[in-house]
């Protein structure tokens, strides 16, 4: 089971996929485990002879858990809010986007195709505009830019997302199933998301990280200026049902990167449904594609300058 190292955390990962394929980082949201990169999703993306990276974020599944009080309800609404003078969370966006490098890292790996869902968008973006060097592609799915202006979830999604879970087992999964109903809107299948909940419950269980992790969300920075200055291919898919990261996050992100792709799903929330699975994926793959073919393009034309 590897692990790359990044300070004091240590992050696990996973590699799915021919080692010789072009490298898919792919980075998970709030609170949820690399195993919410269904295997199934994956290989849609391997079968097109890419390499697919999964990792645990730091303070879930089998990475570090961080040794400090978590922060509780009341300090992350101030925060969320906006209040003066709040503490600053033991880690950020930038030290997350960091364990992703440090992954890469560990495989020997000097760029890839940066893949994020939700929180992980946010996480995938911050990759590009810090590490310009390693990014060769973005695709941010239901992520948004963090401009206070856009994205706002609805109160229920609010409400939902701070309540805290049942511990005990049984109880801990149909709670999440039923909470996920609203979150993935019309899309919904209980009985694959209540195998994933049973498979991450008896994998790992983080009581706090989500509220660590969360934290070093709402003391992110609004990153449109930054995304404006990337350089590279950009996806940005979202679902127009959306409830915790609305659609005007995607829309945002869409605008703010230099020609940007974007792909609205009618019927999608916040969540990656199996029945997009295979337009999802097609068109994340069309993407690498492109992708691969214009660094291929840029690096014919510095050679054919170098000759000349």
């Amino acid at each position: 089971m590897p692990f790359a190292h990044n300070g004091s955390y240590s992050i696990n990962y996973d590699v799915l996929g021919p080692r010789d394929g072009q490298p898919v980082l792919m980075v998970m949201g709030l609170g949820a485990q690399m195993i919410a990169w269904r295997e199934e999703f994956c290989a849609l993306i391997v079968d097109h002879g890419y390499q697919v990276i999964r990792f645990d974020n730091r303070d879930i599944g089998l990475s570090t858990y961080t040794q400090a009080t978590p922060p509780t309800v009341g300090e992350l609404v101030r925060r969320a809010i906006q209040l003066p003078r709040q503490p600053e969370p033991i880690y950020t966006l930038s030290d997350m986007a960091a364990d992703g490098m440090a992954v890469l890292d560990d495989l020997g790996i000097e760029s890839a195709h940066v893949v994020g869902a939700s929180m992980g968008g946010m996480i995938a973006q911050t990759m590009c505009i810090e590490h310009p060097t390693r990014t060769r592609s973005l695709t941010s799915i239901m992520s948004t830019t963090g401009s206070r202006r856009v994205g706002h979830p609805t109160p229920k999604a609010v409400k939902l997302l701070l309540e805290p879970s049942p511990d005990e087992r049984t109880a801990n999964i149909e709670y999440s199933v039923k909470t996920f109903e609203y979150l993935w809107a019309d899309l919904y299948e209980p009985d694959a998301m209540r195998d994933y909940f049973a498979q991450a419950y008896d994998r790992a269980r983080s009581p706090h990280g989500a509220a660590f992790q969360l934290a070093a969300v709402l003391a992110g920075k609004d990153r449109t200026n930054a995304l404006g200055a990337l350089d590279l291919p950009a996806l940005v898919i979202h679902g127009r049902k959306d409830p915790l990261v609305r659609i005007g996050g995607g829309m945002a992100t869409a605008a703010a990167i230099p020609g940007a792709q974007m792909v609205i799903y009618n019927g999608m929330g916040h969540g990656l449904p199996r029945p997009l699975w295979g337009d999802m994926t097609h068109q994340i793959v069309s993407h690498l594609n492109r992708a691969e073919a214009a660094s291929m393009a840029r690096s014919d034309a510095l050679l054919a300058q170098t000759a000349s």
